[in-house]
């Protein structure tokens, strides 16, 4: 065990949020021991649960976290084109997922239905809708709200699509991204007033 390091309740918890975060990606659910996460922070079990009660605890925060700092760093610069928003979104999202395989499978696959987990993804899937659509160039409501479907839509199926590539990659990481990024511009083409994407799919694509 490292040796232990007095720390302030906030630095305690984000320090072993980083512990809980490195073990996650790089082990299966299954495989990840509380015991373990003491360990590797140098604490004691006993305050390692006073910060986080069970396992699931320590995921849903970690999770929780991972959701967060994806939101912020998904920019959805209405300066640039659709596709180029779509494309750093997409870059920010697949760059988290490859690195956090066993995580990403253990919040949709593992613990598919968790009420905790589900509403972490829930809320972040919704925030993603409401900024896009911000950014669309809708002139009414019933517009507005036909694209708010489909972009629901669109996000489920990106979540479903690369989980099931982190499990079985069947094209390159490129090819999926574009294949999402075809799929949600084929999707609003007909409710928007002007092609949002007249240049799509590129040359040789």
């Amino acid at each position: 065990m490292p040796p232990r390091r007095r720390l302030t309740p906030a630095d305690r918890r984000a320090q072993l949020l980083a512990v809980g975060a490195r073990l996650f990606a790089a082990h299966p659910y299954a495989d990840v021991l509380m015991e373990e996460v003491a360990d590797q922070a140098g604490v004691s079990r006993a305050l390692l649960y006073r910060h986080f009660p069970t396992k699931h605890a320590l995921f849903a925060a970690i999770y929780q976290q991972a959701a967060d700092r994806l939101l912020a760093e998904t920019r959805f610069d209405p300066t640039q084109s659709l596709v180029e928003q779509l494309t750093q979104g997409m870059d920010v999202h697949l760059d988290y997922f490859v690195a956090n395989r066993n995580a990403v499978l253990t919040a949709n696959r593992v613990l598919a239905g968790d009420p905790v987990i589900q509403t972490i993804m829930t809320n972040e899937l919704d925030a993603l809708r409401a900024r896009l659509l911000a950014g669309l160039p809708l002139t009414d409501d019933g517009a507005r709200e036909a694209v708010s479907g489909v972009l629901k839509s669109w996000l489920v199926f990106v979540q479903v699509l690369c989980v099931d590539w982190l499990t079985h990659e069947t094209c390159t990481r490129a090819q999926l991204r574009d294949v999402c990024i075809g799929a949600a511009l084929g999707a609003l083409r007909p409710l928007l007033a002007e092609d949002p994407a007249p240049d799509w799919p590129r040359e040789g694509g």
